[in-house]
């Protein structure tokens, strides 16, 4: 089982799919699972206007069986770019998607055929979008298969998460006027007060949870200005916070920090999210953002998955073989002691 489970993690690496170009690897994924015996839907799933990409793209849904599903095993598709082929040497699979997610992909096919085999009423949810805006999640939510219990996968370095970070996007924008740089007092300066801005938004003490630790703040893009001898007339950045817990208090702090120099508009919100654990089984933080939040209508979520998000999104992106067929044996464990209890 193991040796087709990597066969087909290296299989899923090598199709391109960067988010908004799902496409191939869902057909891919929808004609194995159909060969392998289980009944497939397509969920679709509509292409935002920033993609500017008219590829067509869905949620992958499969089930052994016609009755509702008392587990659900679920992932994402799409990954972060640049693509990167796959390769294996003995110990490792290496490639875009290796452990974000598309070895989950191979190993919870895997275990959902052994709950079938086990008579538990098994299905599996392999959507898109999750590395920018969880439509795929969205759109799911939607059509829900009556489940119980919803284990989803991201890299876990399998453990239990008893808690994921929730996300808070925010732009913040100066605006100013442009002038000769020689003459500053005939401009006003853009960048200048952006820079304030976001001065005063690395000093805002923001929340700790004494059960996962401290939100976290990182200014990602900062961009704005025409040259270096014109005083700039427009500057932007984008922020995002890590939240363990609600949002709003963290809001007005970054609206205050800000002040007068700039406008911030809050573009994402993912809450934080605390999960079921496994008696047993250890556990961890995630300190990322999962669909989990976008997936409530498919039961009680538990996450958990093979490969460390230490190496997810870097060029290094790698999953041990072993931690593969661990996955395996972890993800039939778990379901059946959600049916169990």
């Amino acid at each position: 089982m193991s040796a087709e489970s990597i066969r087909l993690t290296r299989q899923l690496i090598d199709i391109e799919s960067i988010t908004y170009n799902e496409g191939a690897v869902g057909e891919f994924l929808a004609g194995y699972l159909a060969e392998r015996g289980f009944r497939v839907e397509r969920m679709p799933v509509a292409q935002p206007p920033e993609s500017k990409s008219t590829c067509e793209r869905f949620n992958v849904y499969g089930a052994a069986q016609e009755a509702a599903p008392v587990v659900v095993l679920s992932t994402h598709m799409d990954t972060v770019p640049p693509y990167i082929q796959s390769s294996e040497d003995e110990e490792f699979i290496y490639g875009r998607g290796a452990c974000d997610a598309k070895g989950i992909i191979a190993a919870q096919i895997a275990a959902a055929e052994k709950l079938q085999e086990l008579g538990v009423p098994v299905g599996m949810l392999f959507v898109v979008g999750e590395e920018r805006d969880s439509a795929g999640a969205k759109a799911a939510n939607l059509h829900p298969k009556g489940s119980r219990f919803l284990i989803n996968g991201e890299p876990t370095d399998n453990r239990v998460a008893v808690a994921s970070k929730g996300a808070l996007r925010a732009v913040v924008k100066a605006a100013g006027k442009m002038a000769h740089s020689a003459y500053p007092e005939l401009g006003d300066s853009a960048t200048h007060k952006l820079v304030r801005a976001l001065d005063r938004m690395l000093d805002v003490e923001l929340p700790v949870n004494p059960k996962v630790g401290p939100s976290t703040l990182n200014i990602g893009v900062v961009e704005g200005g025409r040259a270096p001898n014109v005083i700039a007339d427009r500057a932007e950045a984008q922020v995002l916070v890590r939240l363990v817990g609600d949002a709003t208090a963290t809001r007005e702090a970054l609206k205050a920090a800000v002040g007068a120099d700039a406008q911030v508009d809050f573009t994402l919100e993912i809450p934080f999210k605390e999960l079921r654990t496994v008696e047993g089984l250890p556990t961890m933080v995630a300190a990322f953002t999962t669909d989990v939040p976008w997936l409530t209508a498919w039961g009680e979520p538990v996450l958990l998955g093979p490969g460390s998000i230490h190496v997810a999104h870097t060029p290094d992106e790698k999953l041990a073989k072993a931690e593969l067929a661990e996955a395996i044996e972890l993800y039939v464990k778990v379901a059946q002691v959600l049916v169990a209890g």
